[in-house]
This record gives structure tokens, sequence and C-alpha cells, in this order.
């Protein structure tokens, strides 16, 4: 019977000599990746000139090297740039048969480490230096393009990787870049289809009366801080709640969020504040934002405008913020956001996991 660890010796029935042999039968390659983002939320990908498809920075892992050390000294290879990498985001054990490598090569299998790179600003982007040869080109993409431009597996681990990172909840473990415990980010799909591109102007002015109100729509607050955020079911694709003012809503936008909130969540909300508006100059309309408080949240209810049962669940702002694609003014909405948070004696949420509301709850 063999031992679980090293450091245990070998039972009676195997020799140091076999029991060494036995590990070292069940070898397996080490690897590791680096997720790098920009502040658009776009994904650090190289073109090699060993291979058609894309990668992200990384390569395998020296003997005797830690998969930390090996990340930061495939970015100085590669990308040319000294950093410190220390945390982990998802560890992938990629099976022997999966990925189609030439019976020549042997591969008996990989464990592949995915560390965060952070999220880099034009200084850092602007430093990288390319290596005379292997590397060929960076480029910083959506992240619904890794499935067109890396491999299937390679995509599968960096979009799970980037739903780790925004779940904030610790390393993931991966079988052939799937998710052994998929959570509700991972079930939804998000970010697997393009973000709608919603680069508007915000607004802390109320709404002039020469823009017609295209849109209503809140950031609903928890009592814990987290907001209330729906995921398309086949898409994945996020929204706050809220949407387009109706006859019966007599222009009134608060009217609208409310009714909103409850046909497309079943979600009651209260002590509603306005916090500004998105400028739309091709349509000429203007997007209103509120902030206010959940106070209840029904069974899941199919919303008569599209069909769906969206998927509900809470996340901090700064969370539901990655997977949209609302460029710079983002920040100052995300300001105006948590004003009106500490204006309702709402407590700045810490950072945890995004969690599912699949059943009824009142605050």
């Amino acid at each position: 019977m063999a031992t679980s660890t090293p450091e245990e010796l070998p039972s009676s029935a195997m020799t140091d000599e076999d029991y060494g042999a036995y590990r070292a039968s069940a070898a397996l390659w080490a690897g590791t990746s680096v997720l790098i983002t920009d502040q658009q939320g776009k994904v650090l990908v190289q073109s090699v000139d060993y291979r058609d498809t894309r990668l992200l920075p990384g390569g395998a892992i020296d003997k005797g090297e830690s998969p930390a050390h090996g990340a930061a000294r495939e970015l100085l290879e590669e990308l040319g740039v000294h950093t410190v990498v220390d945390r982990g985001l998802a560890v992938d054990w990629v099976s022997a048969d999966s990925s189609g490598a030439p019976a020549a090569m042997r591969f008996p299998g990989e464990l592949i480490h995915v560390f965060d790179g952070g999220t880099w600003n034009d200084e850092q982007i602007a430093a990288i230096r390319l290596p005379e040869s292997e590397i060929t080109a960076v480029d910083f993409v959506a992240p619904a393009r890794l499935p067109d431009l890396l491999s299937p597996a390679d995509a599968r681990r960096a979009l799970a990787a980037l739903r780790a990172r925004i779940n904030a909840a610790g390393t993931v473990l991966l079988e052939n870049g799937h998710p052994i415990a998929p959570t509700s980010l991972d079930r939804a799909g998000i970010l697997r289809t393009p973000r709608a591109r919603h680069h508007f102007t915000f607004h802390t002015a109320p709404v002039p009366d020469t823009l017609a109100l295209r849109q209503s729509w809140g950031w609903v607050f928890a009592p814990d801080g987290r907001i209330l955020l729906l995921l398309e079911p086949d898409t994945g694709a996020p929204c706050l709640p809220g949407g387009t003012p109706e006859p019966h809503d007599h222009g009134d936008a608060t009217t609208t969020l409310h009714r909103e909130a409850i046909e497309e969540a079943a979600a009651r909300i209260a002590r509603t504040t306005y916090i500004g508006y998105l400028s739309d100059p091709a349509a000429s309309c203007a997007r209103a934002r509120y902030a206010a408080v959940l106070t209840a949240v029904g069974a899941a209810p199919v919303d008569a405008a599209t069909g769906r049962t969206y998927i509900r669940v809470l996340a901090t702002p700064e969370q539901a913020l990655q997977q949209f694609d609302w460029g710079p003014a983002a920040a100052d909405q995300l300001a105006a956001v948590h004003q009106a948070r500490h204006r309702l004696g709402i407590p700045r949420a810490a950072q945890q996991p995004v969690t599912e509301l699949a059943s009824p709850i009142t605050w």
C-alpha cells in the first residue's frame, strides 16, 4: 500500500526504490498561466511563433522551481516585466487524453497554476518589452473573444479564472478547465458572450427637460452593502433591476424602477434616491440611475417582457462593474453609488463571494 506523503515511510510491502518508482510513474507536468487585464476588463493574450492559437502569459515550471516563482520568471522572459505573483486564481488538472499532444511527446497530464497578474494601467502596458523570439505580439481582448482565440481548454481555464477573480472566493479547482464546484457565475456563464458597450457620460444633475427618459435602473442595496444583480440565464449577461418607462408609470421614473424590480426579480424596494443619469448622444435620451434599499425578494418570476427567469445574485458594486463594459465613466457612477449608499445608512460590503438568491427572503 502506498503512503500518502513523501514524509511517511513506505509500507513494509514496498522498498524505497519501489515507492520512488511508483510515485515517478504517476508524475505530471507542471505549468503556470497569469491572468492580466486592463482597466476596461480586457484580457492580455500573446501570439507565439510555435502555434496558431493565443496563450495567456506563462509556461512550464523549471525543475526545483515553485509555481509562483515560475510565473514571475515567465512574465520577465515574455513581457520584460518584473513583478511579484502571489495570488492564485485556479489550479487546473489537465488529463493525459485531453490535450491532443503527439504520441511521441508522451504527455502524462499536467497541473496548471493560474495566477492573478492584476489590472494594468496604461503605464504598465507601455512598459511591456517582447523578447526577440517566441512572443510575436500581445493584445488585450474582450473576455467573450477568448474561445475564438485560445484553444478550447485554455479558454475554459481563462474564463474560469476570471470568474474566480470576480467571485473573490479564493483559488478554484478545475478539471480540464471545468470547475469541480461551479459557482453561480460559472453556471450563468458570465463573460462568455460580448458585453454590451455603453460608454456614456455620467451626470449627477437632474435629467434635463430636453432629453427623453429611456431607462430607469437601480443600485438596490441589501443590508450587508451588496447590490441585487440580474443575470440572463441563456447568455450570462448582467443587468441592474429596472427598465423602460411605460405609459401607466405616468412619467415617474421611480414608479418604473419599482414596477420593473417586481416584474423582473420579485424584488421589493424602498427609500429610492436619485443618483444621476447617463447621456446617450446617439439616441438623444437619458438613462436614470437610482439607489434604493432591498426589503424582500419573492419566488423567481418569469419576466413578461423577455420571457426569461433571471438568476438573481447579490454582489458588491465592484463585482457588478467587472461584468459591464461602461468605459471610464463607470468610476464616476460608482463614486455616486457609494455616496448614495452612505446616505441610506448602508455599510460598505466586505469582499466576499457572489451569492445567488434562489429562495424568497425578507429583511
